[in-house]
């Protein structure tokens, strides 16, 4: 196992593996041009190891070699992984990552350092990521609150290292492979991520007549109050005709399935990445978000279908008291980031009475 190697924890980061393989390669040529082994290291809930899966089979299809690592399966997983991936480690030319928040990539590459780095979208998280790495900042996802627990004492040093790790240096390139608007150091190398893997993969979709919802997992990790959460979905369902409501692969059963009985909305768990989900089809004429990725994706994956794109912010009041001081910021700045083409709905219209308004 030799050449570039990618390390992948979450579907999304696979589906731009393979957007970044189809990039590199020759016009007309598989993405599997050049060889690219992927390591799926494994997560632990469901839906995302069956996303994995059938996102492995598609990397499969396309010429790439991929190996699915059990990286937490109980004792002994970590030491078993690291033992096993050491040698391809030392001898890839180009390691690919989708979190480099990731507390595993970090350890891996605290331990070996490759020549060519390459981070692909995993989310909002490469926003925040390449603002960190610019202001010189230790790697804090920006959900998170500032201050360190035991856990993030412990593997300070790793950060650390891992940090430096993922900065350009001498010897060493660093790229960010981006679909989002990024502030990135002069010396960090960023690739427009066109999603044009997925356009011609797929599609174009059929269009229904009606809306769609894009669930989002700011309840889970603390961001939003649950309460306002689903009294907002209600009241986008109503105002814009929606009847499916595509959930984030994170959402809890328990939250879903309130959103099904006070909404009435038809709960859609995607067995891929949103992207080829709309691109498959079919999909809503109109498609709603909170601040999240896909207001940065979707645009791109369904350029020329139709489709329009909304993105709802996210009002003060719905955000928890154990909020990051940065939540508010951040995903104001997602919000205002997203392309042009995608119709913004104002905090003010949403929490009003009357019917949402694009702001």
């Amino acid at each position: 196992m030799t050449g570039q190697l990618a390390f992948v924890e979450s579907p999304v980061q696979l589906l731009n593996v393979l957007e970044w393989a189809h990039a590199q390669a020759p016009a007309g040529a598989p993405a599997a041009a050049s060889p690219l082994t992927v390591v799926v290291l494994s997560p632990t809930d469901p839906m995302s190891r069956g996303q994995l899966r059938r996102m492995a089979q598609l990397a499969r299809d396309e010429g790439l070699t991929v190996r699915w690592q059990e990286a937490r399966g109980g004792r002994g997983a970590l030491a078993r992984t690291l033992r096993e991936l050491a040698g391809p480690l030392r001898s890839a030319e180009r390691v690919i990552i989708g979190d480099p928040f990731s507390r595993y990539v970090q350890l891996l590459l605290s331990l070996f350092a490759p020549r060519h780095l390459t981070v692909v979208d995993d989310g909002t998280a490469t926003m925040e990521f390449a603002a960190q790495l610019g202001r010189g900042e230790r790697l804090v996802r920006w959900h998170r609150k500032g201050n360190l627990g035991p856990r993030e004492l412990v593997l300070a040093p790793v950060t650390s290292l891992a940090r430096r790790r993922l900065a350009p240096a001498r010897g060493r390139t660093v790229e960010i492979f981006t679909s989002l608007p990024v502030e990135a150091p002069d010396a960090l190398a960023v690739t427009e991520n066109s999603y044009a893997w997925t356009r011609a993969r797929f599609g174009p979709p059929l269009l229904t007549r009606g809306a769609d919802l894009v669930g989002t997992s700011l309840v889970e990790t603390g961001v939003v109050d649950a309460d306002h959460y689903a009294r907002v979905v209600g009241e986008l369902a109503g105002a814009h005709g929606a009847t499916r409501y595509f959930a984030h692969r994170r959402e809890s059963a328990e939250k879903l399935h309130r959103i099904a009985v006070e909404t009435g909305l038809q709960v859609v768990r995607p067995d891929l990445p949103l992207e080829l989900i709309a691109r498959r089809g079919p999909i809503g004429r109109t498609v709603v978000s909170f601040p999240s990725t896909v207001v940065h994706t979707l645009p791109l994956a369904l350029a020329g279908t139709g489709v329009r794109v909304a993105v709802c912010e996210i009002a003060p009041e719905w955000l928890r008291e154990s909020a990051s001081p940065r939540a508010r910021g951040f995903l104001s700045v997602v919000t205002g980031t997203a392309a042009h083409e995608v119709d913004r709905l104002t905090a003010r219209a949403v929490s009003s009475t009357d019917r949402l308004e694009f702001g």
